[in-house]
């Protein structure tokens, strides 16, 4: 009797280690395929939008005045006289090998353009989302703490310009203030002339790159010229993030085991940030996320204005020259970004918050 009581409970753990193991193989079978159908779904979406648009490849590379000649053989070179579903699978893999075709801009693979201007953006946004968080999550839950005080409404007051405001009004606003007023930062652009062919690229990101060539005149050049167009797209970030914040704060304050925290004695600063908090830290994880992959994708106007060489004014050069090789690749990885933020955010989620296991 007492060798089967012991091996029991080595029974029911081997079984519940087991089910454990299933469980977790059906999640990560189950994330895969979604992902695997998001991404497909994804190319046909950006392959679709090619055929429709009322754009001819073919003209578009040899312009208007070509032979019918010239014109037949690019044609054919380009696949467009195979059937429609084998375009669709060729276009299959050569995004997945992450090859989007020439740029009719360049004259480069879109892919080593995009390699070339995505550190620009990637730096911008990281600074931006560093600012946007450092001050939307404070702010979001002073508001909450202080509900329907003027603290709170100066921050919703705050957030809501912040939301609303254009972009590109906001940037001219600080150019005209900031650099052309008072003198505080840089001129537009990411790096000064007499700096760039001094600077040697090691992670593309010019920051970081000047920091380790100890180059802190370089490192000031920069600071001083992203510092505006950052803040700019931080505001629009830590205006989301604080409101989001306010709201995750809000409905925690409004539950039992609050009430319960302050009749035990807590104080307001434990009540705050040592119960609820930590009850919304899984779910600020998504909020931030999202407001990253917006950053590195909708950049666009603040780049324009403060002509900044980055993936935004890339893409918008390319719209505006018909170029769709690099508008497809563009459009492509911003959706891959999506996806790949979504993601992480989900495997974090499931990783610190045991109620979703």
């Amino acid at each position: 009797m007492a060798v089967t009581d012991t091996a029991a409970p080595d029974r029911e753990t081997d079984s519940d280690t087991a089910a454990r193991w299933v469980s977790l193989a059906g999640v990560v079978f189950r994330t895969v395929l979604s992902v695997a159908v998001t991404i497909l779904g994804l190319l046909a979406l950006t392959f679709f939008i090619g055929r429709l648009l009322p754009l001819d490849p073919v003209l578009a590379i040899l312009g208007d005045d070509a032979s019918q000649e010239a014109y037949d053989r690019m044609y054919v070179s380009l696949g467009l006289d195979q059937p429609l579903w084998r375009q669709f699978l060729t276009y299959i893999v050569n995004s997945l090998t992450f090859d989007f075709g020439t740029s009719l801009t360049s004259g480069r693979p879109v892919t080593e353009d995009i390699l070339r201007v995505f550190p620009a953006t990637l730096e911008l946004a990281t600074v931006a989302m560093i600012l946007g968080t450092g001050l939307g999550i404070p702010l979001g839950v002073t508001a909450a703490a202080n509900r329907d005080t003027w603290i709170d409404q100066t921050v919703r007051v705050v957030s809501l310009i912040g939301y609303s405001a254009p972009i590109f009004w906001l940037g001219l606003l600080g150019l005209t203030v900031f650099y052309a007023g008072l003198g505080w930062v840089g001129a537009p652009g990411r790096i000064d002339i007499v700096y760039q062919y001094d600077l040697q690229p090691v992670t593309g990101l010019y920051l970081v790159d000047s920091l380790l060539a100890g180059r802190w005149d370089i490192f000031q050049d920069v600071f001083s010229r992203i510092v505006l167009p950052a803040s700019i797209l931080a505001y629009g970030a830590m205006a989301y993030i604080a409101r989001m914040t306010r709201s995750f704060m809000l409905e925690q304050f409004g539950q039992e085991y609050i009430t319960a925290a302050r009749a035990k004695g807590a104080t307001r600063r434990q009540v705050i940030w040592s119960h609820a908090f930590p009850n919304i830290a899984v779910q600020l994880v998504t909020v931030v996320a999202l407001s990253y992959a917006f950053l590195l994708e909708g950049a666009v106007l603040t780049e324009t204005v403060f002509a900044w060489p980055g993936f935004g004014r890339y893409l918008t050069t390319a719209l505006l020259r018909a170029d769709m090789n690099a508008v497809l690749g563009c459009t492509l990885i911003v959706g891959l970004i999506f996806i790949a933020l979504n993601l992480a955010s989900d495997i974090f989620y499931r990783v610190f918050d045991p109620r979703t296991r």
